[in-house]
């Protein structure tokens, strides 16, 4: 597997500031993405968030940069000599870096999943890629079979839409944030929800993510907080004045240590998890809202989608962008994608607004996939943990839809109605969300 997925972790420093940006002169060893200076230009955005159409730029702040630095390349340095390389004259060729080879991709339809009565907030895949979570504008999470597209349950209980959802690390649990403002936590194996759902935000919740361990989950919401919570306590651990808009995306990365968020102030925030402080703030020139991040598998990045319709991948740690994709269509609506591999190569793949989904090269940043299939937005995409697994989205059109990779002269397709997945048929048109949906994936609020 290639460094995309290669993990190095370390606590998060102890960083006393609140509000500062940050953006110290740091370099990381980036081997599988490289740097593209060209990458710092762009167009103005056409859409800015509710605060103004003000630039802001980020700016050298103290010294956080240089000790956060310093724990990557310590990991980089420790790693590299564990491995004890002996060059020499005659094994130069070896040791030189291969060709790259472009991705080719070929993404088919395989299963139509119907049931739902609205249009599809998210679409998750299980820890162990055997399930995949379906939320919606009509109140419910169903779960499917990953591998055949077969219903297994539907889980009711929200009081409003749910725009939200995600899996435990062990992939028996479900998290699910609604416009009711609450967060429930459900048994996949039965679909029963905990007894107690998570109370404390005062508007929408719109992302979850489960640390690591399982034993932390971090929620952003309408009412412009991000809030970590204690699940075996089943409490509020620490409430982060994170922005001044609606928080529309929030993500853990992989060790625990760090927490990332975003909202349409513009802003891309990063936490320690165990302080409650800001260590960096991400902001790019043209302040377009940020509407979703994920960190990237090997902790170094953070992907962001914004409304002017790119993704940029950040460095954090130097606090530069590094690469964008451009190619899709979100002006309006909050979009999600992932990460991918295919062979020994990155891939992000995000939804769109035009109904097709975008697949990029990470590291040439080209198109090297566009596929529709879906009825108007396409809100959600994500990827099997597994390589070369398949892509699940989910759209305005009510569907989910899983995709896998084929050979050109595989063009079967399969489709699993309502009737055979139990749920029922609804022919009104799917061009509807929940209200705090609405509000967070059409923003167009006035400038």
């Amino acid at each position: 597997m290639s460094d995309f997925n290669s993990a190095h972790s370390s606590p998060a420093p102890t960083i006393h500031r609140k509000r500062r940006r940050v953006d110290d002169d740091m370099e990381m060893s980036t081997p599988r993405y490289g740097s593209d200076e060209d990458d710092l230009k762009y167009r103005s955005s056409t859409r800015k968030s509710r605060r103004g159409s003000g630039h802001r730029r980020s700016h050298s702040s103290d010294g956080s940069a240089d000790e956060l630095g310093h724990a990557y390349h310590k990991r980089n340095r420790s790693r590299s000599s564990s491995l004890g390389y002996q060059r020499s004259s005659h094994s130069y060729d070896a040791l030189s870096p291969p060709a790259y080879k472009p991705i080719k991709l070929k993404y088919k339809t395989k299963f139509i999943l119907k049931g739902h009565r609205k249009g599809v907030s998210q679409v998750r895949f299980s820890p162990d890629g055997r399930w995949i979570a379906s939320c919606s504008a009509d109140g419910t999470i169903k779960v499917w079979d990953a591998t055949n597209g077969q219903h297994m349950r539907t889980m009711e209980g929200h009081l409003a839409g749910v725009s939200t959802i995600a899996w435990s690390p062990d992939s028996n649990t479900i998290a699910s944030g609604s416009d009711d403002k609450a967060i429930r936590l459900w048994n996949r194996a039965t679909g029963k929800p905990f007894a107690v759902p998570l109370l404390g935000h005062h508007n929408y919740v719109y992302s979850l993510a489960f640390s690591p361990k399982g034993n932390m989950l971090v929620s952003g919401s309408y009412d412009e907080a991000v809030f970590l919570w204690d699940l075996r306590a089943r409490r509020q651990m620490k409430s982060l004045p994170a922005h001044s808009d609606p928080v529309g995306g929030v993500d853990f990365i992989r060790d625990g240590t760090l927490v990332c968020s975003c909202s349409t102030d513009g802003l891309i925030r990063v936490w320690d998890t165990s302080t409650g402080q800001c260590l960096r703030t991400l902001v790019h020139e043209d302040n377009p809202p940020v509407t979703t991040v994920r960190f990237a598998p090997n902790g170094k990045y953070i992907l962001a989608w914004t409304l002017d319709s790119y993704v940029r991948l950040w460095d954090y740690v130097s606090g530069t962008c590094k690469k964008t994709y451009q190619g899709h269509v979100n002006t309006k609506f909050s979009i999600g994608g992932a990460f991918g591999v295919s062979g020994s190569e990155a891939f992000v793949v995000s939804g769109s607004e035009d109904g097709n989904l975008v697949f990029w090269d990470v590291k040439t940043k080209d198109i090297i996939q566009k596929v529709g299939g879906h009825e108007g937005v396409v809100c959600w995409v994500d990827t099997s943990p597994q390589p070369n697994g398949a892509v699940v989205s989910g759209g305005m059109d009510g569907t989910v839809r899983i995709w896998v990779n084929v050979d050109e002269d595989d063009s079967e397709i399969f489709r699993t109605d309502d009737q055979k997945l139990g749920g029922r048929r609804d022919d009104t048109p799917r061009d509807d969300v929940s209200d705090g949906a609405q509000n967070v994936r059409s923003l167009m609020d006035e400038d």
